[in-house]
C-alpha cells in the first residue's frame, strides 16, 4: 500500500491506483503523447464536450505523480474537453508508472478504441522504438494484441511520401495496397499509387505487376532534356499497358466460369484477341524505348 499527500489530504492507494478529483492546473500533458492534441474547434472535441456536459465524465483520466503535480497518461481528449468547459477539478485515476509503462497505457487505450488512423499508429510505434528501443516491441505487441510483424509493417507506412500517405488517410488506398507501395523505389511510389487507384488493382494484381515490371519500376535518371522526358513517358505507357494486360488475364479467368458454353467461348475469344492487341502495343513501346535510350546514351 502506498500513501500520497495532496492538498493536505492523505490518499490511500490500492492496487497501484486511486481515484480522486484533481485540479486541472496541477496536471501537465504528457511529453510522450501518442496522438496529436485536438484543435479547440475540431468536431471530435465539440462532440466530446457536448457528451460530457450532458452526462458528465463517465471514465476518469489516468495521471501519474511528478515532483510537482501530475502528468497526464491517458485521456488527453477528455482532459482537453473538461479544460475547455472550464472545469476546475477532474476525476483522476492516480498510478505510479514509469515512462515506458505510461506510454504503453496510452498506446493500448488508443488502439483498443480504434481512435488512431494508420499513420498515427505507425508514428506511435516509431516513437516507442526511438524512446525505449526495438527490444521491447515484442512485449508491447503482447500487451496490445498485435504481433511484432504487425508493428513492423505499420512502421513501414512512414516510408511513404506525404502524397501517398494522404491517399491512404482518404481511403483511396487500403493499408495492404499502401504496404505494397513501400516495397518500390521512393521515386516511383507516388506513380505506382496512382496506377493502383486508377485501375483499382488488388494486392494480388499489384504483386504480379511488380514481378513483371521490375525493370519498369527502376528509378529513371533525371536529365533536363527531351529524350529523358520521352523515356519517362514511354515507361509510364508501358506500365499502363501491362496493368491492363494483367486485368485482362483476370477477366479471362472469370470468363471460364460462365456456365453458358456459347457465351463463354465468345467472351474468351474476344478477350484473347484484346490481349494480343495489348501485347502488340507493348512490343511497340519496348521498341520505341530502345530508340530513346540509345539517344540518351549517345548524348
Amino acid at each position: 500500500m502506498i500513501v500520497y499527500c495532496h492538498r493536505g489530504r492523505w490518499l490511500e492507494q490500492v492496487d497501484n491506483s486511486i481515484i480522486e478529483p484533481i485540479e486541472l492546473r496541477m496536471i501537465t500533458p504528457s511529453q510522450l503523447a501518442v496522438r496529436q492534441t485536438l484543435s479547440s474547434k475540431s468536431p471530435e472535441l465539440t462532440s466530446l464536450k457536448t457528451s460530457i456536459s450532458e452526462h458528465g465524465l463517465l471514465q476518469p483520466i489516468v495521471i501519474r505523480p511528478l515532483d510537482h503535480g501530475f502528468e497526464l497518461v491517458a485521456g488527453h481528449r477528455r482532459f482537453a474537453a473538461c479544460k475547455s468547459l472550464r472545469w476546475r477539478f477532474i476525476p483522476c485515476k492516480i498510478r505510479d508508472l514509469s515512462d515506458k509503462q505510461a506510454f504503453e497505457i496510452q498506446l493500448t487505450e488508443n488502439i483498443q478504441r480504434k481512435s488512431m488512423d494508420p499513420i498515427e499508429e505507425a508514428e506511435a510505434y516509431q516513437k516507442y522504438v526511438n524512446e525505449f528501443g526495438w527490444g521491447g516491441v515484442g512485449d508491447l505487441g503482447k500487451k496490445i494484441g498485435k504481433s511484432e510483424e504487425y508493428v513492423s509493417h505499420r512502421m513501414n507506412l512512414l516510408k511513404l511520401p506525404d502524397t501517398v500517405k494522404e491517399k491512404l488517410l482518404q481511403n483511396n488506398l487500403s493499408i495492404s495496397q499502401a504496404l505494397e507501395v513501400t516495397h518500390v523505389d521512393n521515386s516511383n511510389q507516388d506513380e505506382l499509387a496512382n496506377e493502383i487507384i486508377d485501375n483499382k488493382l488488388t494486392v494480388k494484381q499489384i504483386r504480379v505487376l511488380k514481378t513483371k515490371m521490375k525493370s519498369e519500376l527502376e528509378p529513371i535518371i533525371k536529365k533536363d532534356n527531351s529524350a529523358s522526358k520521352s523515356l519517362h513517358l514511354v515507361k509510364k505507357g508501358n506500365l499502363t499497358l501491362k496493368i491492363t494486360l494483367s486485368r485482362i488475364d483476370d477477366l479471362i479467368e472469370d470468363a471460364h466460369k460462365i456456365k453458358n458454353r456459347k457465351q463463354k467461348l465468345e467472351s474468351i475469344k474476344f478477350l484473347m484477341n484484346l490481349r494480343l492487341k495489348i501485347h502488340s502495343l507493348i512490343d511497340e513501346t519496348i521498341h520505341f524505348k530502345k530508340i530513346v535510350s540509345k539517344n540518351i546514351n549517345s548524348q
